[in-house]
C-alpha cells in the first residue's frame, strides 16, 4: 500500500461518497461525484477513485456504475490498518479450513457446515482475499453436492 498521505481532495470526495451513500443507498456515478466537488472531468474523478481503492478506503463491488463502497472514512498515512495481511494467521486459518473440509467430507454435519461459513466468511473479513475466493468456491462446490 503506498504510504503517502491522502491529498485533500480524495479526503473529500471520500467524504461526499460516504454521504451520498447515506443518503442514497447506493453510489454515485463519476459525473455526479466531478459536479458536486467541482473537478473539471471525470477522468480527475477516476484517478482520484483509483488512488483511493488502491489505498484501501473505497472497493468496487462489481464493474457495474454506482458499485461503490466506502471502506473507511479513516485517513491515515498508510491506509487503513485493517489491510495489513498476516501470512503466519492467514496459514493457519486456511488449514484449519481445510481440515474443516475433510471431516465434512467424512462425515457431513450441519455443525461443521456453519464452522466451514464462518471460517471463510472470516478470509474475507481479515483481508485475506486470495484464500478466500479459493475456499469460497470450494465451498459452493460442496454445496452443490
Amino acid at each position: 500500500m503506498p504510504s503517502e498521505r491522502s491529498t485533500k481532495r480524495q479526503k473529500e470526495l471520500l467524504e461526499y461518497v460516504d454521504r451520498f451513500i447515506a443518503e442514497h443507498g447506493y453510489g454515485p456515478s463519476y459525473r455526479e461525484i466531478m459536479n458536486a466537488i467541482g473537478y473539471k472531468s471525470v477522468s480527475t474523478v477516476a484517478i482520484h477513485i483509483d488512488g483511493l481503492i488502491a489505498k484501501g478506503y473505497l472497493r468496487k463491488r462489481d464493474n457495474s456504475a454506482r458499485s461503490l463502497e466506502v471502506v473507511t472514512t479513516t485517513m491515515t498515512a498508510a491506509g487503513p490498518a485493517a489491510r495489513k495481511v498476516d501470512p503466519a494467521k492467514e496459514k493457519w486459518l486456511v488449514e484449519e479450513i481445510k481440515r474443516r473440509f475433510g471431516m465434512y467430507n467424512e462425515t457431513p454435519s450441519p455443525q461443521l457446515m456453519d464452522e466451514l461459513y464462518v471460517l471463510v466468511g472470516a478470509l474475507k473479513v481479515l483481508g485475506f482475499d486470495g484464500a478466500y475466493e479459493s475456499t469460497r468456491a470450494e465451498l459452493a462446490q460442496l454445496m452443490r453436492r
